[in-house]
């Protein structure tokens, strides 16, 4: 390859890293917004920190669904370094900001990683309308271009036009697609869709599962009966659990993360929907939940299959707190 046509590579892959950043930019603006107002506007100009300014940032990251323990303790250590000096503008502790909520992103970093089984089964798990079949849509035909055969299983058998739906995910990518008529049992959906995956020795197989059934008990019982059903094919199986989450649900989010991993185990998430209505700030609360330990597979910033990215911490932080400048 000659060096213009690398040049040319380089610049392209940077002005679509740059559009990414765009989009997520834009889908965190709501976020942003609150913030930014909540802090007087920090990059409009440096001000001396005062008790009013700490107290508008502590009540932005309130209102942007941080959490109050996470809040408490960014605000904790904030204010240390303003006692010693260390931040005497709000240039400085807009800094400071991005840095500690980087810092608490950074353990919620993790790749999603296929495995030596054949098929990797990964289910996705999560409430209606998180975007669960668009999320698998898009990460099947990624996983293509990675050079690795795919089938999807229409395992959500109960909502209406869900089996039509990821039909159309798997013609448009040419992805063969397991399912039966609506109304049908989950579990035996599931149980054909490893069968075949394993007699085709596909690399690996993307799960829908149901969002709603009655209630939730009835839900989680289905979610676990599906489990044990293909435990009689692959004893390891599912390899990935992943729970799908809408961007805009803010604390309800915790409620998932916790009912859905008490049920079958997650581990990972996707976060959906940044689109502009989405409170981001509950990523910080999940960050700091104790008893699960779940990383962010993916984020999801538009409908497009290159709008589903890996999750990183720093871009997202600097697309949080980002100045409004004109879009690239």
């Amino acid at each position: 390859m000659t060096e213009g046509n690398e040049e040319t590579i380089d610049n392209a892959d940077e002005e679509e890293k740059r559009g990414f950043f765009g989009r997520l930019r834009s889908g965190l603006a709501k976020t942003r917004s609150q913030l930014a107002t909540g802090v007087g506007n920090l990059l409009l100009g440096e001000r001396e920190i005062d008790d009013g300014v700490l107290e508008d940032l502590e009540t932005a990251l309130l209102l942007t669904d941080v959490g109050v323990d996470t809040t408490q303790e960014i605000m904790d250590a904030l204010a240390q370094r303003v006692r010693r000096q260390e931040l005497n503008n709000t240039r400085a502790l807009h800094k400071a900001l991005a840095g500690l909520l980087t810092q608490r992103l950074e353990p919620l970093v993790k790749p999603l990683t296929i495995g030596e089984h054949h098929p990797h089964v990964l289910f996705f798990v999560g409430v209606n309308g998180v975007g669960k079949t668009t999320t698998i849509g898009k990460l099947a035909k990624q996983l293509q271009a990675e050079g690795k055969s795919v089938m999807l299983a229409a395992g959500d058998t109960f909502r209406a036009a869900a089996v039509e739906q990821l039909q159309v995910w798997g013609e448009r990518n040419d992805v063969p697609v397991v399912a039966q008529a609506q109304g049908s049992d989950s579990a035996s959906v599931v149980y054909d869709a490893v069968e075949s995956a394993q007699a085709r020795d596909v690399d690996v197989l993307l799960v829908d599962t149901a969002g709603r059934l009655q209630d939730k008990a009835q839900l989680m019982d289905e979610l676990k009966k599906v489990h044990r059903v293909i435990k009689r094919l692959d004893e390891s199986a599912p390899h990935d659990v992943v729970l799908v989450l809408d961007g805009g649900v803010g604390q309800n989010a915790l409620s998932q993360v916790k009912l859905f991993n008490e049920a079958v185990g997650l581990t990972g998430l996707v976060l959906t929907k940044l689109d502009g209505s989405a409170k981001a700030g509950v990523v910080f609360a999940i960050a700091a939940l104790k008893e699960i330990d779940v990383p962010i597979y993916f984020v999801g910033v538009g409908e497009s299959i290159d709008d589903l990215r890996p999750f990183a911490a720093a871009p997202f932080v600097d697309a949080l707190l980002a100045e409004e400048i004109a879009a690239d």
